[in-house]
């Protein structure tokens, strides 16, 4: 436990203000390295399930037999459960300690891709890759997002972009890195070399990971009063007066429907380049541009959300993503030259990389402008999980689509359902996006003024 601060004395007051610098450098750094590393490995299962599933033409492989849609549960497993446990993980961070989640989640992290290293069938990999993976991510992960914004506030939008731009980060580097090893030890060497990686950034980086000094004391006076109904799995989750007020729900729906449509394009970027005429080698690069544009647009579009308002921000975000695949991803499918429907899916790569993502680090902004700091942790924890649910259901949906599309479609054309599927859903959130926004001005309250209670 931090020592109390001793008022008065000159040198701890200096001691304390260095502290006060360095410390939220430190959780942007520690916060970054561990989204890079969870979320950044996690956003790349396009290259293994396009190597899986090119594996379940070949006899005696784990895969052999598989369809896409199976193969995808394995990364739509780990996605989902990263953030469906986001109750319970919120919860013990405030209850044990970050530090703790996080190194716990970094032990779970790498067993599972160790483990996944030694399966030899599918229903193992999605044990192993998918389930335990994902809870690996979740434990390490969500910390980071829960208390990077409370060490923030004129820049939270910024840093929050800096932070959740690792995701960006580690899908330009993890792909380069996963196809260099496939190729010189196989993908079972590949796993393993990952797992040590993995296991050294994800304990570094959690060593720095604290609550500031005042919402320590919030959650140490919570944790007083709620001591007899605490353990590992009885925890408060949400304050209901929260939950039944119609932010709460506008909010909730807007992270529902973003959610089922996100991780579609993501997940499907190499898969689709390929109907294009593209190698397996150049369609991997789509999955680089995405993610490249991804970190940029976050860190950019970050820093105008603290000027904007960061719900501003979050609204016209998720309409240029809606119109981006209903104006780009949807004519390349349909189009009967390749060369302009090459050219419509390079620009919706970039467009959906920038935009689409920003929704992922303006929602916690989002949450503290809603529901104020006193209730961020737990209506985080909440809504994470709502999006954790919604992938559950959204990508195995478009899989199966690209599927049945297939014996009737050929080529980009399969993806034609799909499309439209992800633009309607993406399109839906804008609306419960702007639906949020009208009522955190109806129910904004205080001395401010008329113009901020629109800047927000």
């Amino acid at each position: 436990m931090d020592r109390p601060l001793e008022p008065m004395i000159v040198a701890g007051d200096r001691q304390q203000t260095r502290s006060d610098r360095i410390q939220p450098i430190l959780i942007l750094l520690s916060s970054t390295a561990l989204v890079f590393t969870g979320c950044g490995i996690n956003f790349t299962f396009g290259v293994y399930q396009e190597l899986y599933d090119s594996m379940s033409k070949l006899p005696n492989t784990p895969f052999t037999g598989a369809t896409p849609a199976q193969i995808d549960l394995i990364g739509t497993l780990s996605i989902a459960l990263m953030t469906i446990g986001a109750p319970f993980t919120t919860a013990w961070t405030k209850q044990y300690s970050p530090r703790a989640v996080i190194w716990s989640g970094g032990v779970i992290y790498s067993i599972a891709l160790l483990l996944a290293s030694f399966s030899q069938s599918l229903w193992q990999f999605i044990l192993t890759q998918g389930l335990l993976l994902g809870v690996g991510t979740c434990m390490a992960y969500m910390p980071s997002v829960t208390v990077a914004p409370t060490w923030f506030s004129l820049h939270r939008g910024l840093a929050m972009g800096i932070i959740l731009a690792g995701t960006g980060f580690g899908g330009v580097v993890w792909p380069l890195a996963f196809r260099s090893l496939i190729s010189r030890v196989g993908f079972r060497n590949c796993l393993r070399i990952t797992a040590g990686i993995s296991f050294v950034i994800i304990s570094v980086s959690g060593f720095f990971m604290k609550w500031p000094a005042s919402q320590l004391t919030r959650i140490q006076a919570e944790n007083a009063a709620n001591a007899r109904r605490l353990s590992w799995l009885r925890i408060p989750l949400v304050d209901w007066r929260v939950v039944r007020t119609r932010k709460f729900a506008a909010h909730a729906l807007g992270a529902a429907l973003q959610s089922a449509a996100y991780y579609t394009p993501v997940f499907f970027f190499a898969s689709y380049a390929r109907t294009l005429g593209y190698s397996q080698a150049s369609s991997a690069n789509f999955i680089a541009i995405s993610n490249a544009a991804n970190a940029l647009g976050k860190i950019a579009i970050g820093h105008a959300a603290d000027r904007m308002g960061r719900l501003n921000t979050l609204f016209l975000t998720t309409l240029v993503s809606a119109i981006s695949v209903l104006a780009m991803w949807l004519p390349s499918a349909l189009s009967t030259s390749q060369s302009s429907g090459s050219a419509l899916f390079i620009v919706f790569t970039i467009f959906y990389g920038v935009f689409a993502s920003a929704y992922v680090s303006l929602f916690p902004t989002s949450l503290v402008e809603l529901f104020g700091v006193q209730n961020f942790v737990s209506v985080n924890g909440v809504l994470y999980m709502v999006r954790g649910f919604a992938t559950l259901l959204g990508t195995p949906l478009a899989g199966l689509l690209i599927r049945s599309s297939q014996g009737e479609k050929a080529g980009p054309r399969s993806y034609e359902n799909t499309s439209i599927l992800v633009g309607v859903l993406l399109a839906a959130a804008t609306f419960a996006v702007l639906w949020a926004r009208i009522e955190a001005s109806l129910t904004f309250e205080g001395g401010q003024s008329h113009g901020r209670k629109w800047l927000m």
